[in-house]
């Protein structure tokens, strides 16, 4: 009989559960890491209210830390023992999408063409990381070693937010003495507000209403916050440019709201990072599309993934430039993750991120 680890279960819609599974076997390419830390995403949310479908039994999370326990007969280069983290998003190398350059939608290819999920794999269509152990596919392109000297909670938010919250700077193309407008500065956008400070943004515009988050924002890099309780943030924001608008407005949110707040602050030819994970259909509204006219990019982005970019990001991390390990706010055990859940989802008690220890 399998020996059995404890899991985070997704049951069904409202229903994610701590559970047993077997711990999984490790196929050549692979690793089995022990997990020592991960945490809940915003889009682990979306699963636990239905809005994003996953299969029933899945193991939810995609955001590991933790250390080798095995390693698959062909994976070279590694030690078991060795800390090391994994992105959620886990690129084989080897897709038509990887090899065009967009490692992201590494796997997304199937027997219809492109689908939206890419590259996420974790907690997604394979048993993700709120576990005892986590299997990493192709683990020569997705382990990357943590740094001695850097702790599991600074190098918590590597995996996802940080690299999901820099890429949409990165998307917007941000340059020095840009203008840029972050719509909610939760994890996902408080990182993208730091991510646009280091990019060389020199007015950086954070809307959120949350005091604890506001604060954050700042430390992260913020000039100016807009509090969308008090004020219409598009006139705040249209004010604080003296009309000209933003070069780059990142929408960290998911909501139609927030998606149409970004596009009616870009100045003409400006840049609507998208990054919000959405539920339901969006509309462009007619005047700040102006009328097709304007010269705007919409982007979206799926956060890169794989070894090199971990490495990046836990450089940045122990280079003291950013601190990412301020955004955890609460510890958990895993055998509470249900209370976690209950926390997080309620966004109770100025929750950020939540560190969970197996």
């Amino acid at each position: 009989m399998a020996d059995l680890m404890k899991a985070a279960i997704f049951i069904e819609p409202g229903r994610i559960v701590l559970g047993e599974k077997p711990i999984p076997d490790v196929g050549p390419l692979d690793a089995l890491i022990r997990v020592t830390t991960t945490t809940i995403c915003g889009t682990d949310v979306h699963i636990l209210k239905g809005e994003y479908p996953v299969e029933k039994g899945l193991t939810i999370g995609h955001e590991p830390v933790g250390v080798i326990e095995k390693l698959g007969s062909a994976v070279t280069g590694y030690e078991e023992g060795q800390r090391v983290i994994a992105g959620a998003i886990t690129p084989a190398g080897t897709s038509y999408a990887s090899l065009c350059g967009c490692h992201a939608q590494c796997g997304a290819q199937g027997k219809h063409g492109f689908k939206a999920i890419g590259g996420w794999r974790f907690g997604n269509t394979i048993d993700g990381c709120q576990a005892e152990y986590l299997l990493v596919p192709d683990a020569m392109a997705n382990l990357a070693p943590v740094p001695d000297g850097l702790t599991d909670e600074q190098v918590l938010m590597c995996p996802d937010i940080m690299s999901t919250g820099f890429s949409g700077a990165e998307s917007g193309k941000i340059t020095i003495g840009d203008t840029v407008a972050v719509f909610a500065q939760g994890p996902i956008g408080l990182c993208a507000t730091a991510g646009a400070h280091i990019m060389g943004a020199t007015t950086i515009i954070g809307v959120e209403t949350i005091p604890e988050r506001q604060e954050m924002a700042r430390k992260m890099g913020a000039t100016h916050i807009v509090d969308f309780n008090k004020v219409d943030p598009v006139d705040e924001i249209m004010k604080i440019t003296d009309g000209r608008g933003v070069d780059v407005a990142i929408e960290a949110l998911g909501l139609q709201e927030t998606f149409e707040g970004a596009m009616r602050v870009l100045r003409p030819g400006g840049t609507l990072s998208s990054l919000g994970v959405y539920s339901g259909d969006l509309t462009i509204p007619l005047e700040p599309l102006a009328a097709g006219l304007g010269d705007h990019t919409i982007r979206t982005t799926l956060c890169p993934g794989g070894k090199e970019r971990m490495r990046r990001l836990m450089d940045v991390v122990a280079s003291g430039r950013v601190d990412a390990g301020q955004l955890v706010t609460h510890h958990y055990p895993l055998d509470s993750i249900e209370d976690a859940y209950e926390l997080f989802s309620h966004q109770r008690d100025g929750v950020l991120k939540i560190a969970i220890r197996p």
